[in-house]
């Protein structure tokens, strides 16, 4: 039953002190409690009577309402006989975490309601109750253990002629039944996912796009022994896997989605045991980070990463070249009750650092097999390897330094065509989800070094990858990479320049020339841009603006004039183009 016939039920006598916009909340049982921690007894749906007797002061509110509403249930009902009205702190609470709060007034036994909602519930559900148990069976003994989420999803399919895709949160395909999703499509349900999931509302979320309506589920275990829920939104948002259904379940009875729910339990199992294989990786790209950080021995290094790539590359039996990937998720902490200071930033970037690694080309939860993250304060750092034809070096070799690994590789050239991967193209497919993710309080920036040939490069490739990804967090944006190319170029020193210096210079050049245009609509800045494109070529730069050279001489004449400027210097020509740079 929905949680808005509650209200309605005059008998009961409830009161709605929050949650307006949450009354379609299925209830789905009833559980009575006066503990502060009753997540272990709740299994999402219930509504959850309580008398307060929980409650010492206004600080056991949000803790309290924060584990129920990580267990998934309907909504709260509070009763007043114990202390009147309901606390102004509890009423935050729910409000804070999207809540249904109602008042129970104190002539109404929590009895009452119980019975009722037994009654309405066992109703509702009786017709179609058989079905629903011998689904969820059928899914526990051939589900995810037995032969991973395309069994659930294919039982989907057949059973319930539902279309169904796993996806991660930047919209790769991680399982599905039948034709694969599209890529773009994939990404524009995981971004309207994010940007749910971010206001607070409770799946299942709808989504059309191209005329066609997807139902949107969160993939989060909820059950025992499951991970506890986040403090705060973000600090998962960006880590869950979700469940995209090619259908509109707005109208759908409690017994599907109730189905659904326990689908989506099913597969989270699933990501938790894949999730735990990966702490392999991760445990050794830490060994091998502490090892550089701290300046170990090359030779040391060396004996690490040859434990290393037998894991991250299987099978190949070659040693990699090696990249070095930074990256950093930051938050401010505008409209939210926990500080931004207080959310744990390197486990968040760890596990999206994991996601956009994987070739987006490549479907399947396996696909990340050959990524080690580990994560150092407040940043994630990725060890990437990239297979050579050359063969594994000796220690001495190792220790001897990076022109004596080099020399054992058969086509030296190959290595110096900047292989492996590249800033841009690491965002280019993740971009729009990961923005919808962070809204407008969270930024991504990332860092790419170039390719390293031995233990002894890696201490030089990580500090090249974190000055990329500080390049990339003086760019505007939400989600922005630098690459090291980048790093032997002025892109390097413009963004480090202090805001005041940047004004003061900007103004100074190129004021003048802007006043002057909206007096006279001359395009003198659009001229100047265009001169020193074309490296001060008089005949080239008129053909690009359609002028007479005459014409273009007359301007930049008048460029000269208004700035006490000679565009025939180079030092004057250096000084505009950085001045346009920086405007």
């Amino acid at each position: 039953m929905r949680l808005r016939a509650l209200l309605e039920t005059d008998a009961l006598g409830l009161r709605l002190l929050g949650g307006e916009d949450e009354l379609d909340r299925t209830v789905r049982g009833v559980m009575t409690t006066d503990l502060r921690d009753p997540s272990r007894y709740l299994s999402g749906g219930e509504l959850v009577l309580t008398g307060l007797a929980w409650r010492r002061d206004a600080a056991d509110s949000e803790p309290f309402v924060r584990i129920l509403a990580g267990a998934g249930v309907a909504g709260l009902a509070a009763g007043e006989a114990e202390l009147g009205d309901i606390p102004a702190d509890l009423v935050e609470a729910c409000l804070h975490h999207r809540l249904p709060l109602v008042a129970v007034h104190e002539t109404v036994a929590f009895a009452t309601i119980t019975e009722y909602v037994v009654r309405q519930v066992s109703g509702e559900r009786a017709g179609d109750l058989a079905a629903v148990v011998d689904r969820h069976r059928r899914l526990m003994t051939s589900g995810p253990a037995g032969g991973g989420p395309e069994v659930v999803l294919d039982l989907l399919t057949s059973d319930l002629d539902l279309r169904a895709w796993v996806l991660s949160p930047t919209g790769r395909q991680i399982a599905g039944a039948g034709a694969p999703l599209p890529g773009p499509l994939g990404a524009a349900l995981a971004g309207q996912h994010l940007a749910a999931t971010r206001t607070g509302r409770r799946g299942p979320h709808r989504a059309a796009i191209a005329g066609t309506t997807y139902a949107l589920f969160p993939i989060r275990n909820t059950g025992r022994g499951a991970v506890p829920a986040a403090r705060d939104v973000r600090e998962s948002v960006l880590s869950d896997w979700l469940l995209a259904v090619e259908a509109d379940a707005s109208d759908w009875p409690a017994a599907r989605l109730d189905l659904l729910q326990g689908v989506t339990q099913l597969i989270a199992v699933e990501r938790d045991r894949r999730d735990a294989a990966r702490t392999v990786r991760r445990r050794l790209a830490q060994e091998v980070l502490e090892l550089v950080q701290a300046g170990a021995a090359p030779a040391e290094i060396a004996a690490r990463l040859r434990v290393a790539a037998p894991v991250l590359l299987p099978g190949l039996g070659v040693a990699p070249q090696w990249q070095v990937v930074v990256a950093r998720v930051d938050w401010t902490a505008a409209g939210q009750a926990a500080a931004a200071g207080d959310i744990a930033s390197g486990p968040v970037a760890q596990a999206l650092l994991e996601e956009i690694l994987v070739d987006p080309a490549v479907s399947g939860p396996d696909s990340a097999d050959r990524i080690a993250v580990a994560h150092a304060g407040e940043e994630a750092i990725a060890l990437v390897p990239l297979p050579t034809r050359t063969t594994v070096p000796s220690d001495s070799e190792e220790g001897a330094g990076s022109d004596a690994a080099r020399a054992g590789v058969e086509d030296a050239d190959a290595l110096d065509a900047d292989p492996g991967l590249h800033a841009d193209a690491l965002l280019a497919s993740v971009r729009e989800p990961l923005s919808a993710g962070l809204a407008d309080d969270g930024r991504l920036t990332l860092g790419v070094s170039a390719a390293v040939h031995s233990a002894e490069g890696l201490r030089g490739a990580l500090e090249e990858a974190r000055h990329a990804r500080r390049v990339a967090a003086a760019r505007p944006g939400r989600v922005c990479a630098a690459g090291h190319h980048e790093l032997a170029s002025h892109v390097l020193l413009l963004p480090f320049v202090p805001d005041d210096v940047r004004r003061a210079f900007t103004a100074r050049l190129l004021d003048p020339l802007r006043d002057y245009d909206r007096r006279h609509r001359a395009e003198l800045i659009e001229t100047l841009e265009s001169f020193l494109d074309c490296d001060g070529s008089w005949t080239r730069c008129a053909a690009r603006l359609h002028l007479h050279v005459n014409t273009l001489r007359y301007r930049i004449g008048r460029i000269e004039q208004l700035t006490g400027r000679d565009l025939s210097r180079l030092e004057d020509k250096l000084d505009f183009f950085l001045a346009l740079r920086m405007s």
